[in-house]
């Protein structure tokens, strides 16, 4: 007679329709508040091309993006999976929440450079490279041709091609940071009860 040898300690588990449905509707509320938190970041941000207290605020709150993240998933796995999340589902649920969060801000992000930006962005990024400081030290680092096609390509693009690629962007970064995200914060249920 052969015994079969477990290889872990955790079994596979599947997730049910309600389970998935839970996850989905915590990420869509969740992603809801990071898109708020990168619509934040990016007002800060074209504020701040002409002060660089609000550049440096933006920055900030770009930077909590995986620590709000990180909560976010810390509050679902323990008041909606009752303290216990293995790490597919907490990436599954991180991955949800940037997607989420990045159609809500590339429709944000879109509604500004369609509709209140007329050449703001563009004209200040050309007016700060062309600043005599920073064409020199694009001139030394061989970087001013590069530049002025980058800038020349941006210019060419259409606020629904430059919300897309954001979109893209906040969904991959998102696939990315899940994985540190979801290792910290699954946990298991014990798989020794202690008896009394």
């Amino acid at each position: 007679m052969h015994r079969k040898k477990s290889i872990s300690n955790y079994s596979v588990q599947i997730v049910t329709v309600p389970e998935y449905i839970q996850l989905k509707a915590f990420a869509r509320l969740d992603g809801a508040m990071l898109s708020l938190l990168w619509i934040a970041s990016f007002a800060l941000y074209v504020i701040g091309l002409h002060s660089p207290g609000f550049g440096l605020a933006a920055m900030i709150l770009a930077i909590l993006t995986p620590f709000f993240v990180g909560n976010r998933l810390r509050r679902f796995r323990d008041e909606g999976l009752s303290g216990t999340i293995s790490f597919l589902r907490g990436w599954a649920y991180t991955v949800f929440v940037f997607f989420y969060g990045g159609l809500i801000f590339a429709l944000a992000q879109w509604a500004y450079l369609t509709y209140m930006d007329q050449g703001y962005l563009m004209s200040t990024l050309a007016e700060t490279l062309s600043a005599p400081e920073t064409a020199e030290a694009l001139r030394q680092m061989g970087m001013t041709e590069t530049l002025n096609e980058s800038l020349a390509m941006l210019g060419q693009m259409r606020p629904i091609d430059l919300s897309l690629n954001m979109l893209t962007t906040n969904i991959l970064i998102g696939m990315l940071l899940g994985l540190p995200i979801a290792a910290v914060m699954q946990r298991h249920e014990s798989t020794h009860q202690q008896t009394p």
